[in-house]
């Protein structure tokens, strides 16, 4: 058992806690610093995404109140839509009954009309006479003969461009006038003995009708145009817009039957972008394709606007870049100025690489020992149509400060100058021989330069020395001309031959610089399609 301690004896109390030692304090002081910065962090967390909530209010706020303008002025543009409809139909009515009546008129008229004048085959000597057979022909809807008269006319191409407009607004109902007149060739062409070929002529001598449709398509456009909201609202009836977009259907399943979109052939893709700007058929789900055939024929003049017309202006970046890495650097150009890209894209220094890739090219040409007959001229042509089409491109957009064009011009001017001494006439030399036109006998070639040549046994014709204030021997001059005596022999002829200057009245003889074949390489730029 253990001992009890007594109560009467006294125990010592507890020893006393040492003092807090100094890695106590640095504990605590690390523990206040952790929770200072760790408030801080927490703070600054809270104040950012306070501040992040403020701007995304105010942005919130902004938008709703773009849209809350846009809504007043949709609301305003319906209203407006609307007062105007009224309108907008009674002028189109009376319209339609104005060419009615005219249409009732001419057909009333055409009695002792005979079928020459009446398909337009007469002679049209000025763009008044051009108008008034083109109004004739849409006064009386006769679509056939309106587009036969237009296709023969491609040489006066800018009196077209100016009358059509205004005879297209004598139709009853234009927009199918012209969907009744290019159907020959849009969406698919249907001629005979269309065979594709580069050598098949039809009934208008011309194989290419795209520039027609097109010319067509674009004169349109302002006949369509309300006449009080403009471009904003297009008269366009449904049932004509639901026939424009089973043609654009059409045209797309064939287009593998084309070639595909690199293959097909440019005038189609233009008149198929054309139909759909002109008809507002524009699908959003078909923006990729409208892409790619944009960019395949973007060297065409009026592509950047209608690239923008399709709903292409948000991908005009894209566009450009995918053209200049195709080194097609001066159509990038036009693009770059159609939605005013300049500062993203400066367009000297793409015109200035142009000009060098050209010329790489040239020097490639030259070098190419498969082309060693033609080389010198087709490096020439490169080199001038690369120059011809950076200079014509510096004077449209106003480049003359950033990129003189007078270096470019001197240098145009050079290999212009090099081309017309390769062209000059190639003169016969005095001993060259010829061949008697009038049956006599020639001597061998060789007979005057070799030492044991036959010589003849006739005498030699005498020389006689022209005097220049005398005319010369008539006497004894054939009646035609006769080769000169000039060979190392006498002739062989028993009389004399007299020469005369006067005997030879044709030029001399002449070779044709080359140039007038067809060349397989295709100029640098081309120029536009009409």
């Amino acid at each position: 058992m253990g001992s009890i301690a007594d109560p009467g004896v006294l125990t010592q109390p507890p020893p006393p806690q040492p003092p807090p030692s100094f890695d106590d304090f640095q504990r605590q002081t690390s523990l206040m610093t952790s929770c200072t910065l760790l408030w801080k962090e927490l703070s600054d967390h809270f104040t950012s995404l306070e501040q992040n909530l403020e701007k995304k209010s105010a942005a919130l706020k902004a938008k709703l109140k773009t849209l809350d303008s846009q809504t007043n002025t949709s609301l305003d543009e319906l209203n407006r839509r609307e007062s105007t409809l009224s309108t907008v139909l009674s002028m189109a009515l009376e319209k339609v009954e104005k060419s009615k009546a005219g249409a009732i008129l001419s057909l009333a008229q055409q009695n002792g009309v005979s079928n020459g004048a009446e398909s337009g085959e007469g002679e049209v000597d000025d763009s008044l006479g051009v108008f008034l057979k083109l109004k004739t022909f849409c006064i009386r809807m006769d679509f056939k003969n309106f587009w036969g008269f237009v296709v023969v006319r491609k040489k006066e191409l800018e009196s077209l461009r100016q009358e059509i407009p205004k005879a297209l607004g004598e139709c009853v109902d234009p927009p199918k006038f012209v969907l009744e007149a290019i159907s020959e060739v849009f969406p698919v062409d249907t001629r005979k003995g269309n065979d594709n070929s580069a050598n098949n002529s039809n009934n208008n001598g011309n194989y290419d009708l795209g520039w027609a449709c097109v010319l067509l398509l674009e004169s349109l456009v302002p006949v369509l145009v309300d006449p009080m909201l403009g471009k904003k609202r297009m008269l366009v009836t449904p049932s004509i817009k639901e026939k424009a977009k089973e043609i654009a259907e059409i045209w797309k399943k064939s287009l593998e039957d084309r070639g595909g979109v690199e293959n097909v052939k440019t005038p189609d893709v233009h008149t198929f972008l054309q139909h759909l700007v002109t008809f507002g058929i524009v699908k959003e789900e078909d923006l990729g394709l409208y892409r790619k055939l944009v960019v395949a024929s973007a060297w065409r003049k009026q592509m950047p606007k209608l690239a923008v017309s399709l709903g292409l202006a948000d991908k005009m970046p894209d566009i450009i870049e995918e053209l200049i890495s195709r080194g097609q650097q001066v159509d990038a150009v036009h693009f770059i100025f159609e939605v005013d890209l300049v500062d993203e894209f400066p367009p000297v220094p793409l015109l200035k690489a142009f000009l060098k890739d050209a010329k790489k090219l040239a020097t490639s040409i030259l070098e190419d020992p498969n082309n060693t007959g033609r080389a010198a001229h087709m490096a020439a042509k490169k080199e001038q149509s690369a120059i011809r089409a950076v200079i014509k491109c510096i004077e449209e957009y106003k480049l003359e400060a950033e990129f003189p064009p007078e270096n470019l011009k001197k240098r145009l001017e050079q290999l212009e100058k090099t081309k017309t001494e390769k062209r000059k006439p190639v003169v016969v030399p005095a001993n060259k021989r010829t061949r008697a036109s009038n049956g006599e006998h020639v001597p061998p070639a060789k007979a005057g330069r070799l030492t044991n040549a036959y010589v003849s046994s006739f005498p030699a014709a005498p020389t006689f020395v022209r005097s220049p204030s005398h005319s010369p021997y008539h006497a004894g001059v054939p009646a035609y001309p006769s080769p000169p005596a000039i060979y190392g022999h006498g002739s062989r002829s028993p009389s004399p031959y007299i020469y005369s200057p006067e005997a030879y009245p044709g030029a001399p003889v002449t070779y044709p610089a080359y140039g007038g074949y067809g060349s397989p390489m295709a100029p640098a730029y081309q120029q536009p399609y009409y």
